[in-house]
Parts: structure tokens; C-alpha cells; sequence
């Protein structure tokens, strides 16, 4: 079972067809639309009958429950033998795991993807170079919006684009939960004194809070923040209304693509794109992510046995080969993409309908089942960008701005463990902080009742959360 992000592909159709000559027999795959995916993994976990194969949140609580009550086979100690399927990170293979244990193969993403895409002819008629400072980034905040960067004599721009962000809960990868990270705050979870503590309960959270509530009252920020919808995002940076935004490193192409296909002939001109920034005093924390995307689990009420389960491993380490991953995330070579410079998937035969077909089971569908990266962040499958200098250039740099940022990740170290009051009451109480982190920089509130918010969430179960995440962390392996 696996996500569906448009038309469900046909069992007989193209894709899936040359999909199974490569693995040498036949594949049923229940495709469930995304917005009703959740919902139906919770009935189907709680059902008899379960697929072979699911992709899965592996920190969902119900799939916690389900794996920790052994519905789901344990692999920790299972995929070496398959060299496919060996984890090529053992942080991320730790981060996708519960409580250490491994119930299912982690669809890869890269660790750190965070990074600020800038207008760059703004930053050339302010005169004001790229920043690598929380303090070069407010300058040029400040300028975007008071400059006229866009020339048309008016006080109509500003500097930094948030969008309401569709998880309210903490530590969701948002630009707040970036900018915490600058200022020192742990990403997610973090050590203090000997004790893992929940990033918001530091002084930097508040202190990065702050900051932004001054850009927010400076009208440094889009005054509609709390409710820009988040598919509209690039609109402010295209239309010339906003100069940066926070966000993952691949909204850069995105942008570049607005500008090209508006007919831009100097698009490459408009883009640039800046990694994590230092604080004042010179040191520097970068957000990194967790380094995986879902996970493939495999039932035991399907998987019976550990022959079957030889069988279908013995499948998804094929289908994890470069072959099987190009299938997967590029579609039929000569067909609906060819490969240019040894490394670029390039569209072909676009016009042709049956093509476009595979095409969008590619995009809509069999994506969905790669575990080694993405056609469009990286992995071993081919990139897809437009062939042209601009997007070759921004890539070069984004490589260049993920090896530096590593060097300063802070890790969210409670990542590997699910704590049981977590799965119980997080999904409620989790909200609060996100809700009240909007109300501090929107003004409904101030620093102390920001704090009170905190307070709710230790009151609320929070401050047994801590105690269970410390506990178990102490017992993962060293």
C-alpha cells in the first residue's frame, strides 16, 4: 500500500508492466490518494488484513503500537545480507527506527536540506552581498523593505516570505523551527545539563522568537504570515512583493522555473540561494532534517514466515538498485526520458499521450516505492532539471552549501525514540507550542504568556514525555 498523488496507475499500464519484466513477476499495489492516507492507514493497521508491504510514518502512533505489538516483522538484524538494502547512514537508519528497532527500510532523503532562497537582483540594487549572519540577514531583510528593491517607487516589498505552516506541531521543519536553530536552540530535542530537553524550553528558542517578533513588528515580515497558504508561497518572491524565504534548498529550482517559463531570458539573474547562518559571536548551528521520508514495513500477517519474508526482501533489494530506482523515480528510458551529461534525466516525448501516462505514474505513483533518494533532491536514480546553466549552477552550489552546513548540524538527538506518553497525548499537546509561537509573533500574546503556553505543554503530559525520552534514550546501544 502506498500514497497516490494523482490518477492511480493502471495494473496492465506501461510503467508497471516494465516494472515487473525487472523483477521477473507480478506486483498488486493499492494506491490511496495522500489526503486520505492517514485515515486509511489507521484502518487498515487495525484490520486483519494488511498488506505485505506498506509505506509508512514509522514514529505514527498507530503503526508504533501495531510494530511494538509485533504485527510488523523486526529487520535490525536482518538487512545485511541484502546489499541493497544495508543502511547507507547509520544516523538516519537510527532516526527512522523506534526505540532502535528497525521495522521498516527508510526511504532516503539528504540530512540537510535547509536554506535561504534570495531575490538576487534585489540584493544587487540595495548593494548588499549575500549574508552569512543572522545580522546580514536582518540588514538585508531591512532593506528589501525599505529600498524599493523593485523599483516602482513605492513602499510596497518586504524582506522575509512565512506561510501559514500545515503542521502546527513543534520542531516541523518550518522556518521558526530554522531560525531557532541559528540562534543555538536544540533541533527538536536537545542536551542541556546532562538532560535531554525539548528545544523550546531554552532561552535561544525565546531569544529567536524575539527576533523574529522585531522583524514581524518591523514589517520585515508578509503581514499575512499566519495565513499565507503554503501552495502560494513562491507567488510573493515571483511577483516581486517578497525577497527571501526560508525553507528546503530545492525551492530554488522552483523559483527558477517560474521565472524561465514566465519567458525571463535573464532568469538565472533573479535566484540565489544562501545555507544556514552564524549568529553574532561567529558560531554557527545548522537545522538538518532527519534523513528519511516514510519507511517500507512488512507485515507478519502477510509475511508469514522467514522464507517469505527472504522473498520479499530479496524483491525490494532489486527494486533498490540503481536499475530498479530509475524505474521507479525516472520512468523507461528512451521513452518518456533520456539521459544527458551521464547524470540528468531529460523529458522526451512529452506530447505524446501514452508517454505522459508513464510520466505521471511516475510522479503520481511509483516515486512512492523508491527508498534511495529522489530524482529531484538527489539519490541514485538520474536528476530531472532543465538542462540549462542556471539550474546547473544552483545545484553545484547546493552541494557546496549541504557539505559545508554538516559540518555544523545539530542534530535532534531524540529522533530514534517514541516515547509512550508521547504516542498517547503529543499529537494534542504538541500543538501548543506551534499555536502559541504564532500568537508571541502575531502580538496576542507576550514573552510571559508565551512561557505559560510552555508550561501548559509540561502540564499537559509534556513533563512525563521528558522523563520517558531520557529513560529510553539511556538504554539505546552506545
Amino acid at each position: 500500500m502506498a500514497k497516490l498523488f494523482g490518477t492511480a496507475p493502471e495494473p496492465t499500464g506501461e510503467l508497471q508492466q516494465a516494472i515487473e519484466k525487472f523483477l521477473g513477476k507480478k506486483i498488486k499495489v493499492t494506491w490511496v490518494p495522500n489526503a486520505e492516507y492517514t485515515e486509511k492507514m489507521n484502518v487498515t493497521l487495525a484490520s486483519d488484513s494488511i498488506p505485505q508491504v506498506v509505506v509508512v510514518d514509522p514514529k505514527m502512533p498507530a503503526f508504533v503500537k501495531s510494530a511494538q505489538a509485533g504485527a510488523f516483522w523486526d529487520l535490525t538484524d536482518k538487512l545485511d545480507k541484502y546489499p541493497n538494502l544495508k543502511p547507507a547512514d547509520e544516523r538516519t537508519a537510527l532516526n527512522a527506527s523506534i526505540n532502535g528497532k528497525t521495522y521498516g527500510l527508510y526511504r532516503m532523503r539528504p540530512l540537510l536540506r535547509s536554506a535561504i532562497v534570495i531575490r538576487k537582483d534585489w540584493l544587487e540594487k540595495v548593494g548588499l552581498k549575500e549574508p552569512t549572519t543572522i545580522d546580514e540577514f536582518y540588514e538585508v531583510a531591512k532593506a528589501f523593505t525599505e529600498k524599493d528593491p523593485d523599483g516602482n517607487g513605492k513602499k510596497d516589498t518586504y524582506g522575509l516570505i512565512i506561510p501559514k505552516w500545515p503542521s502546527s506541531s513543534y520542531a516541523s521543519a518550518s522556518p521558526y523551527d530554522v531560525v531557532e536553530t541559528w540562534f543555538g536552540a536544540p533541533t527538536g530535542w536537545g542536551e542541556r545539563d546532562g538532560k535531554v530537553v525539548p528545544g523550546f524550553s531554552t532561552p535561544e528558542f525565546i531569544e529567536a522568537n524575539k527576533f523574529l517578533k522585531k522583524m514581524v513588528d518591523e514589517g520585515l515580515v508578509n503581514p499575512d504570515f499566519a495565513t499565507l497558504d503554503t501552495a502560494k508561497w513562491n507567488e510573493p518572491f515571483f511577483h516581486g512583493r517578497g525577497g527571501m524565504i526560508i525553507d528546503v534548498n530545492i525551492r530554488s529550482r522552483q523559483v527558477l522555473d517560474l521565472f524561465r517559463e514566465n519567458g525571463d531570458k535573464n532568469y538565472g539573474d533573479k535566484v540565489t540561494m544562501v545555507g544556514n547562518l552564524a549568529r553574532s559571536d561567529g558560531k554557527k548551528f545548522s537545522y538538518p532534517f532527519s534523513g528519511y521520508a516514510d519507511a517500507l514495513a512488512i507485515s507478519k500477517q502477510s509475511v508469514r514466515t522467514e522464507a517469505e519474508l527472504d522473498n520479499v526482501l530479496k524483491t525490494l533489494d532489486k527494486l533498490a538498485t540503481k536499475e530498479g530506482q530509475v524505474l521507479l523515480q525516472n520512468g523507461i528510458e528512451g521513452r518518456n526520458f533520456k539521459v544527458d551529461n551521464g547524470d540528468t534525466a531529460t523529458l522526451i516525448n512529452v506530447d505524446d499521450p501514452a508517454v505522459r501516462t508513464v510520466q505521471d505514474n511516475v510522479d503520481d505513483a511509483f516515486t512512492q516505492l523508491s527508498t534511495k533518494g529522489t530524482m529531484d533532491i538527489g539519490g541514485i536514480a538520474y536528476q530531472r532539471i532543465p538542462p540549462f546553466q542556471p539550474y546547473r549552477d544552483i545545484i553545484d552550489k547546493q552541494k557546496k552549501l549541504v557539505e559545508e552546513d554538516l559540518k555544523t548540524a545539530v542534530h535532534n538527538v531524540a529522533l530514534p525514540v517514541v516515547a509512550p506518553t508521547q504516542v498517547e497525548k503529543g499529537p494534542q499537546i504538541d500543538k501548543i507550542i506551534g499555536d502559541a509561537r504564532v500568537k508571541f509573533l502575531s502580538g496576542a500574546i507576550d514573552e510571559a504568556g508565551l512561557k505559560a503556553e510552555i508550561q501548559k505543554w509540561y502540564d499537559g503530559g509534556g513533563t512525563q514525555i521528558v522523563t520517558e525520552i531520557n529513560d529510553l534514550l539511556a538504554k539505546l546501544p552506545k
